[in-house]
């Protein structure tokens, strides 16, 4: 099995359709590196500020695509990475994949989402690891983007694969609520909010968010409505990729 991925900037931190069944794909290749990313398309109305001052309904302009589209998918497969049942290193383990499983649990309300049994069916990998070091900035969790193509059922299509890093060095409570943002970049949502009581704010606040807000549910709705990822064939020219959005 070959894997080769496009690169395209992609590293953030802190539904339709139907749920299928989680299958490893045939093959995978790789995608030609793309222009990097690009702003959303939005009409007017939607990219200007509220004349009122009140503050928006959701944060859809914030977001970014990848120079395919956006990364989204009618129903998506989970894996998590599992841990200790026995042994000094099970408290901990089992504290880790109770806090994630809650935060993935705020997710299955609006999107159809499967576990995988192993890491090669699954669109979306979570590992309970720190993230590694990135413009000399640490954080407790980051989500990274690669694109692929992968054959199913003798067809190619594009998919997302997204590797997610959850710090275990935390209180329970802080990381159910860095898995439930870093799952929002997994499922399509690579951009942040501005407003502090949002799940995918830039910055957390003080007390760990561990719902979504009317904001987050919207931005989503609003995403979901977008077309998806190309996988008609058409490509863009490639091209230098542009910085990642950052990380925190």
């Amino acid at each position: 099995m070959q894997l080769r991925a496009i690169a395209i900037g992609l590293a953030l931190c802190l539904g339709a359709g139907t749920a299928l069944g989680c299958q490893s794909p045939e093959a995978l290749r790789a995608l030609p590196p793309g222009p990097g990313i690009t702003p959303a398309p939005l009409p007017a109305a939607a990219a200007s500020a509220p004349s009122d001052g009140v503050t928006p309904t959701d944060y859809r302009e914030r977001l970014r695509p990848t120079p395919y589209g956006w990364p989204t998918r009618a129903s998506w497969c989970v894996w998590i990475e599992p841990g200790a049942t026995t042994g000094p290193a099970a408290l901990w383990d089992q504290r880790w994949l109770g806090a994630v499983a809650a935060a993935l649990a705020s997710w299955e309300q609006v999107l159809p989402i499967r576990r995988a049994q192993e890491p090669g069916q699954a669109q979306i990998l979570i590992w309970r690891r720190k993230p590694r070091l990135q413009n000399n900035r640490a954080s407790h969790g980051r989500a990274e983007l690669e694109l692929v193509e992968v054959e199913r059922s003798g067809q190619w299509q594009i998919e997302p694969l997204v590797t997610v890093a959850i710090s275990p060095g935390q209180a329970q409570t802080a990381i159910q609520a860095t898995a439930l943002h870093e799952l929002g970049h997994a499922f399509g949502l690579w951009g942040h909010s501005d407003q502090a009581s949002d799940v995918m704010a830039v910055s957390p606040g003080a007390k760990p968010l561990l719902q979504l807000s009317p904001r987050d549910r919207a931005t989503l709705g609003w995403l979901y409505r977008q077309p998806g990822l190309n996988s008609g064939g058409v490509r863009p020219a490639a091209g230098p990729a542009l910085p990642a959005p950052g990380a925190n």
